[in-house]
């Protein structure tokens, strides 16, 4: 506090700058330091509870003042700030939970994005997300100051966003604005009759006005929009004709009493109000049709909401009275009340108060009570009951008594079902079809009733209910006015039907249930009366007369007794026998198991499946038991989960009131399971390839299973049980998928459809199967993702949508394949191992693993195609031929049996498989060792354990037996001797030649051995060094951000390469205050002409037509076009839209269509690629500019690892031949230790360190003491800055390379100075090597001196200096590697004077040969170059660079042909344009579609970025880099070409260098096609609103002012061709075009005439 409080005028002023942030205490007019003792007070706006402020940030929104206030706990408030003392938060966001926000939070420039920053994250964050509130309620009550409702667009945006929001104040409702939602207030009528017209009357409040002449539109559902009138009101408009109105849906089937039945009697549509403006419904509400006809109750009529009434004498439900003749009942919801008005007045009938019983087949009359009843009128029939029993309608005539009474004849009602009770209903109706109403009966069976498992029960019959007047009846209960017998009062002994269990331990405890007849009227009648031999049983529950339950005493022994039940008629003795048992238990079974629990562990013993209640516990851990799979000796139980690993003490087994103790650790917990490693990752559809699956603790799993998921809901597909090997590997074979099912849903989905017929309800069965067998809960969701993560069915399961799958429906709705390329399905995996959850979701628990397997179709084998698929073997491998044999096996997946002998597997390719056949003929049987009908061998291909093809059969050739003359075979025995003689002697002098060429073989080989290794073993290191090099950058790249160009610098490189000043760079807002001259209302008309779509498209036409019109002015017109137009990217997206159309009609006349757009021919190409820019910038830039910079620092951090030579720039690591340094330069690494020191100042940089001689505060570096002076300082300034933009890094040229020795003086270092070496006349650049510069050396950057007083004179270097001189020969050129800024060589050869006798050319790690560049001064004598190696074999230099970046480039492919949520619509807007272009002109070869796209979006754009990273990113690209770079654009354009080029050793390098991954390559490119033609189609208003977003970004990017002029230079230049042209196109014509141009140039002639 000393230094913060108390005065400063003691003498005691702190020294400036020493501490603390006040630079001086002693500075006139402060006096003191903080002091006083009134505390300062001012009053807080607002206050945040328990929170720790840290970071905040401010800014203005129309009228608003706002604060983005950052917490230590990671969230983030928005507060509005009202006044000095009034504010309030609006919203809270959590950004980074549980870490604090850094104070360094800002805004962008635009002020729509705010960075804030946590301690090892940044994040961008819009300062608004009004797109988020779905209606206008929701938007103002956030009462966000940036958000407001654009009415007629009917959406939540910023002012900007919302179409002529300044026009009137309820297109744009502003929160703080006191205005209100635009909605209905009324709507009169708010239905109609389903035949009835009316004028409707809107009250609308705030109703915006449109300009003259537009009108406001009422749309009722589907039907066509009807123009409304407006009204002091809102607006009034009539209902459409009754045509158009929707049909009422029909009424559900009843299958009930009338009166409950749902009647369907309307239908809602939505009434919208459209705007003309934007074509939009921006309010709405339901308006309803109605039929009363529906009804055909009174009630039903009456009670509905409409204005219905019920005709009695008719019986219809109407709207209109006077079709009624009398008696007419008004709805209750009817405005106009009739003297009989609601439901009270409907003839009816009344409830009962009692039940109504029936005794089933006893004649009896029905009595229901009424009201209202009508009176038949004359022709009218009476009333009638219908009864209606099991489906059956029986019609009873009726009469009325007392007027109120309906009295059904008397009648014998009965029904077949064997229940005691039967509910049946009657209704009441006159003149054959009028409704009265429905009651319900009930009818009854004595004998039913007094019955227990179809036997006649006494105390059951006696027991019921007085009102069913049951009794019983010699041997059976029946309906007491049927019986003829005398009713009896007492009940037989009882009867035992069913004891359960039948055994339980000595203990007792046991509950027994026991199940009979006539065992007692109540509870009384048999306490204690139930006995186990002499052991009593303890009644529990009881049942009247059928079932009780009674627990076992204690048994003194085991013993078997029969059990007794007495009542007052005696006691009856059960015919089986209750058995007491003692319990024992032995061991368990296994020993181990995982904490997690779910174990089956096997309890051995005696007895164990005895008693009712059965318990186990792992001391105090319970293991459910499961009473199913125990046994006499076996007891299975369920271990739960466990606290973490231990060993068990004891087992207690718990039966009834017995317990028993198995003690010594029978059981010990584990740690749970883990999987590391998953191979292989493919399978076909069938299933049934053996996986390997690597772990820890997997043999605590007894039952492990393998099981494929539906994604996100981890709902089970099918699953298959592994077999663990050891305790860290087990194999499972694939689980079975319905791939086509699969496939088929996810297609539909795709395009839109529900899945139906037989995919549909296979689909449902595959979410069964898992419900039922595992009973897990499966969630409604919607079928189809927007995904993210791959696509997606149901985010469900991944298809590699997008990678392989179809996608594309032709015409019959059928799947076919995109470009031919098999389908795969990529499903996620997981493991079912007891309850270990862990292992289940592998991709939440083991992120480090590959857990999905890709499924295939099933590979097809074709049969043997001879007679009866008979093949003749002939002694030669056996070749079968298939389909797709390889995608998912190998040749260990595959086993050929030939009958019961295997066929070994050679090979196995995507369309054949050889395998070599036994030399004899196995027996005619199949795998199975079946006898075949053939009797020959059949040939079985078996892929996996599931899979199973029969090829057909095999049949060996023999030759047939021949009886040769004994003449015969004497000559052929001399011709044969003659033979062998000739063979011998042939075979020693071959032999003899084979030696030696077999010895030069072997020699050879052990060459190429030695070169294969050391070509891998420099690919792996090379490998190594960048992937740790590569983290480093990302640790970089977290810490400091890719050095991205500014907005305005990207489109300036793209639009105009190699520009670095134009006049539309200047500032447009300087010019706004400057005078308007004639000029610039020249180009205020001009550029209202370009707005105009005929001109433009007339003018462009015309420019083209030129034969002047060369390709540079194409390329400048179509960029000076996009920067006019980038700010109406609507308009412009148009424009190109009519040019794209034009061109492909162009294409498609043309004997090669698929060359469109390959080559720049026209504007419409350069204009394509510059809206592609603006389209694609955000993706590029926040997408896929991650990975792109991490190519670009791979390429060039794997050039600089080795030489590179300052002067040719050829580099030991290049992609590229042209540039690859073909000479063996000896190198070797120098670490340098950097002094930093207060000069730096001059040179920023990152850190800033004291001077300490101690090596460990100073910063290393490591280059090669190859490297030239100004290679080394390049590296520096790399290390020290890292990824600092290289436009703020100072150049080589402004710093200089200091050395410092321990012992004497700093010395200067130089590329060239007084101890430069001549060799045969070329001077060789100094590198460390020279000046003998050893590891650790300490080095210092200094500002670059006018002169140099330090550096080496000749005379010192011999004892400076021992290496520096005398030491080099021709055969000792040492090369450099790093990268030379694009400024520092310009040439080839530099040259140097040397006094004043000429230039002296110098050379850095090759020297030109002398014969080629001798001077005067050569002589015989001098030293000539050593013959070298030759250039070729380091071509594999090239193989170790494509190595360790593959991929880095195989990453980028993948990001930018990806489909995800991330990619801009501009390119499904693109690709369906071309797919409707090619539909148009009846293109049907999809090569030509395929060419397209490739030429629209891979050449036109990523193409250029690949080769031109500095368009992109504020770097420096050497030519080297530049070289490698052209590689790797060359692979992605062959990736996206669709023929195929066939190579030889003769194809250039750069072909032959990613051979192999262009196949891969040119697949994902075919998959990339294929996702985005099956996306949804990009609605023309989205497209508008994002091109709206798209053109605010650019407003005030460029000065479209002076864009305009340098446009304006082509219009002055062809002004007479454009005239001619406008004049005769008809619209032109009629819009009076040629005249406006034509004022222009008269406006601009004004401003240097003065007259016009």
């Amino acid at each position: 506090m000393d230094y913060i409080s108390g005065s400063v005028l003691e003498g005691k002023c702190l020294e400036v700058g020493s501490i603390g942030n006040i630079v001086n205490f002693c500075e006139p007019g402060l006096g003191l330091k903080i002091s006083g003792q009134i505390a300062i007070f001012s009053p807080f706006a607002v206050e945040f509870q328990n929170s720790l402020l840290t970071s905040i940030a401010a800014t203005t929104t129309e009228t608003h003042t706002l604060a983005f206030i950052g917490h230590s706990d990671g969230k983030l408030s928005k507060v509005l700030i009202e006044s000095e003392s009034r504010a309030y938060q609006f919203e809270e966001m959590i950004v980074d939970p549980g870490n604090s926000l850094l104070p360094d939070m800002t805004l962008d420039a635009s002020k729509s994005h705010l960075y804030a920053l946590s301690t090892n994250k940044v994040f961008k964050i819009r300062v608004e997300h009004c797109a988020s509130y779905s209606n206008c309620s929701s938007c103002l009550e956030a009462r966000d100051p940036y958000c407001g409702w654009c009415s007629l667009e009917k959406r939540c945006t910023i002012r900007g966003a919302c179409q002529k929001a300044t026009t009137g104040s309820p297109r744009w409702l502003a929160f703080g604005a006191g205005q209100q939602c635009i909605d209905f207030e009324q709507i009169l009528p708010d239905r109609i009759s389903i035949n009835q017209h009316a004028l409707v009357q809107l009250t609308i409040r705030t109703l915006p006005e449109l300009p003259a002449g537009a009108k406001y539109k009422c749309v009722f559902g589907g039907a066509d929009p009807i123009d409304a009138t407006v009204t002091n009101a809102g607006l009034s408009c009539p209902t459409p004709p009754v045509s158009f109105r929707p049909p009422i849906p029909p009424s559900p089937k009843n299958y009930g009493p009338i009166d409950n039945a749902t009647v369907t009697d309307h239908v809602n549509v939505p009434l919208s109000v459209r705007s003309p403006e934007t074509n939009k419904d921006f309010v709405s509400r339901n308006f309803a049709y109605f039929d009363c006809s529906r009804h055909t109750t009174c009630a039903s009529c009456v009670k509905s909401q409409w204005s219905c009434n019920w005709c009695i004498y008719e019986n219809r439900c109407v709207n209109n009275v006077s079709i009624c003749q009398k008696n007419i009942v008004s709805g209750e919801n009817n405005p106009t009340r009739l003297l009989n008005h609601g439901v009270a007045f409907c003839p009816r009938l009344k409830p009962p108060v009692e039940q109504d019983l029936v005794p089933s087949g006893v004649p009896k009359e029905l009595v229901l009570e009424a009201e209202n009843l009508p009176s038949p009128q004359p022709g009218q029939s009476g009333f009638q009951c219908v009864v209606h029993v099991e489906g059956v309608k029986m019609a009873v005539p009726a009469r009325v008594e007392a007027g109120r009474f309906v009295v059904c004849d008397r009648t014998t009602f009965a029904y077949e079902e064997n229940v005691g009770e039967y509910d049946a209903y009657v209704t009441v109706v006159w003149n054959r079809d009028h409704y009265i109403g429905t009651l319900p009966v009930t009818l009854y069976k004595c004998e039913a009733l007094g019955s227990h498992r179809g036997y006649p029960d006494c105390s059951l019959c006696l027991t019921r209910q007085a009102k069913y007047r049951c009794s019983w009846c010699g041997a059976s209960c029946a309906y007491s006015e049927m019986c003829q017998l005398p009713v009896a009062t007492e009940c037989p002994r009882p009867r035992i039907d069913v004891i359960k269990p039948l055994s339980g331990p000595v203990e007792g405890g046991t509950l027994v249930t026991i199940e009979g007849s006539n065992l007692g009227l109540k509870e009384d009648d048999i306490r204690d009366r139930i006995h186990i031999g002499d052991v009593p049983c303890t009644l529990v529950d009881y049942q009247v007369s059928v079932r009780i339950v009674c627990r076992t005493g204690v048994a003194k022994r085991e013993m078997d007794s029969p059990i007794s039940i007495g009542n007052n008629a005696g006691f009856t003795e059960s015919n089986v026998k209750f058995s007491y048992r003692d319990i024992q238990l032995e061991k368990v079974h296994p020993l181990f198991g995982p904490q997690s629990g779910g174990t089956k562990l096997t309890i051995s013993g005696q007895h164990l499946n005895i008693g009712t209640n059965i318990s186990a516990y792992l001391d105090n851990y319970p293991c459910t038991v499961n009473i199913s799979q125990s046994t006499r000796t076996r007891l299975v139980c369920t271990t739960s989960k466990a606290d973490g690993e231990r060993k068990i003490s004891r087992l207690t087994v718990s039966i009834d009131n017995a317990t028993k103790f198995l003690t010594n650790r029978p059981f010990s917990y584990i740690k749970d399971p883990s999987i590391l490693e998953i191979k292989p990752l493919k399978s076909f559809s069938g299933g049934g390839r053996m996986i390997s699956v690597h772990g820890t603790n997997l043999d605590c799993i007894q039952q492990p299973e393998m099981a494929v998921y539906i994604e996100e809901d981890m709902t089970i597909i099918n699953k298959t049980l592994c077999r663990v090997l050891t305790q860290s590997q087990m194999e499972c074979p694939s689980p079975t998928i319905d791939f086509k099912t699969l496939l088929e849903i996810h297609t539909a989905q795709l395009n839109g459809h529900k899945p139906s017929g037989r995919s549909s309800r296979s689909y449902r069965s595959l979410r069964n199967y898992d419900n039922e067998r595992l009973n897990l809960k499966i969630p409604r969701k919607r079928i189809l993702h927007s995904s993210k993560t791959d696509m997606v069915l149901n985010s469900d399961f991944i298809v590699r949508r997008y990678r392989n799958v179809p996608a594309v429906l032709n015409s019959d709705n059928g799947v076919r394949k995109y470009r031919d390329v098999p389908p795969t399905l990529s499903l996620r995996i997981g493991f079912l191992m007891d309850n270990v959850e862990s292992v289940r979701d592998l991709k939440k628990h083991f992120q480090s693993i590959r857990s999905h397997v890709q499924y295939v179709e099933d590979p097809i084998f074709f049969p043997f195609g001879g007679i009866s698929s008979v093949k003749f073997y002939k002694g030669d491998t056996l070749v079968i031929e298939g389909e797709n044999l390889n995608l998912a096996a190998d040749e260990t997946d595959v086993n050929v049996t030939i009958g019961t002998v295997q066929c070994n597997v050679t090979s196995l390719a995507t369309t054949q498989l050889v395998c070599s056949p036994p030399d004899i003929q196995p027996y005619g049987t199949d795998e199975n060792n079946i006898p075949t009908e053939l009797r020959l061998p059949l040939v079985v291909v078996r892929v996996g354990q599931n899979l199973r093809y029969p090829i057909g059969y095999l049949q060996y050739e023999t030759l047939k037996p021949y009886i040769f003359p004994p003449e015969a075979i004497v000559a052929i025995a001399t011709g044969a001797t003659f033979l062998i003689l000739i063979s011998v002697a042939v075979l020693l002098v071959y032999r003899r030649k084979s030696s030696q060429a077999e010895r030069e073989y072997k020699r050879i080989q052990i060459q190429m051995d030695t070169l294969e290794s050391n070509v891998r073993s420099e690919c792996k290191q090379a490998f190594a060094e960048l992937q740790t090099d590569m983290t480093d950058l990302t640790a970089d790249l977290e810490s400091s951000g890719i050095p991205t160009l500014d907005h305005k610098s990207y489109l300036m490189k793209v639009f105009f390469p190699g520009v670095g000043d134009h006049p539309i760079l200047s500032d447009p807002k300087h010019c706004q205050g400057s005078p308007k001259t004639n000029y610039d209302a020249a180009m205020i008309q001009f550029e209202q002409l370009i707005n105009h779509r005929h001109f433009l498209l007339v003018f462009i036409e015309t420019l083209e037509a030129q034969k002047s019109f060369n390709i540079r002015d194409k390329v400048n017109v179509a960029s000076l076009l996009m920067v006019i137009l980038m700010t109406n990217m609507e308009y412009a997206t148009s424009i190109l839209r009519a040019l794209l159309i034009r061109l492909m009609d162009k294409a498609a006349a043309s004997r090669h269509p698929q060359l469109m757009l390959r080559r720049t021919e026209s504007m419409v190409e350069k204009m394509l690629a510059n809206w592609m820019s603006l389209c694609m910038s955000s993706y590029l830039k926040e997408k896929a500019g991650p990975s792109l910079f991490f190519l670009f620092k791979a390429i060039k951090h794997q050039v600089e690892k080795g030489p590179v030579d300052a002067v040719t720039y050829d580099a030991r690591y290049s992609l590229s031949e042209e540039r690859l340094l073909r000479e063996q330069i000896d190198h070797s690494i120098v670490t340098i230790h950097l002094v930093q020191e207060d000069h730096y100042e001059k040179i920023p940089y990152h850190t800033y360190q004291p001077i300490n001689e101690e090596i460990e505060d100073k910063i290393q570096c490591k280059v090669l003491d190859c490297d030239t002076i100004t290679q080394v300082k390049s590296k520096i300034l790399d290390a020290l800055y890292r990824n600092t933009p290289f436009s703020l890094r100072p150049t080589v040229h402004e710093v200089d390379l200091e050395y410092r020795p321990a012992r004497t003086s700093p010395v200067i270092l130089n590329d060239e100075d007084g101890t430069s070496i001549v060799v045969g006349g070329w001077k060789r650049l100094n590198t460390l090597a020279h000046y003998g510069i050893q590891d650790t050396a300490i080095m210092a950057l200094v500002p670059r001196r006018a002169t140099y007083n330090n550096t080496i004179p000749n005379g010192q270097c011999r004892h400076m200096y021992r290496t520096c001189l005398g030491i080099y020969t021709l055969n000792s050129s040492h090369h450099p590697t790093l990268h030379n800024h694009g400024h520092q060589f310009h040439h080839h050869h530099h040259h140097i004077m040397d006094g004043g006798s000429g230039t002296i050319p110098t050379f850095h790690l090759i020297r030109p040969p002398l014969d080629e560049h001798c001077h005067k001064g050569c002589h015989n004598g001098e030293e000539r170059s050593t013959p070298k190696a030759i250039p070729e074999i380091f071509l594999t230099r090239l193989l170790s660079t494509k190595g360790t970046i593959e991929k880095f480039v195989t990453d980028f492919f993948r990001i930018i042909l990806t489909v995800d949520n991330d990619l801009p619509p501009a390119i499904k807007w693109l690709f369906d344009l071309l797919d409707e272009g090619a539909k148009k002109h009846n293109i049907l070869d999809p090569e030509v579609l395929h060419a397209w796209k490739s030429n629209s979006l891979p050449l036109r754009f990523w193409v250029n970025f690949i080769k031109n990273p500095d368009f992109v990113f504020d770097v420096n690209k050497t030519p080297t880099v530049d070289a490698s770079l052209s590689v790797i654009a060359q692979t992605f354009m062959d990736a996206c070409s669709s023929s195929e080029h066939r190579l030889t050793k003769d194809s250039p390098s750069n072909k032959l260098l990613f051979a192999k991954d262009i196949p891969r390559f040119r697949e994902m490119v075919s998959n990339f096609y294929g996702d985005v033609s099956v996306m949804p189609a990009v609605a023309e208003q989205e497209m508008n609103s994002w091109m709206q977003q798209l053109s605010v970004s650019h407003l005030g990017v460029f000065d479209t002012n002076a864009a305009l002029k340098e446009l304006y230079i082509y219009v002055d230049k062809y002004r007479e061709q454009i005239l001619e042209n406008l004049e005769s196109d008809i619209y032109c014509r009629k819009m009076h075009l040629t005249h406006k141009l034509e004022n222009i140039s008269c406006t601009m002639e004004g401003e240097e005439t003065s007259t016009c």
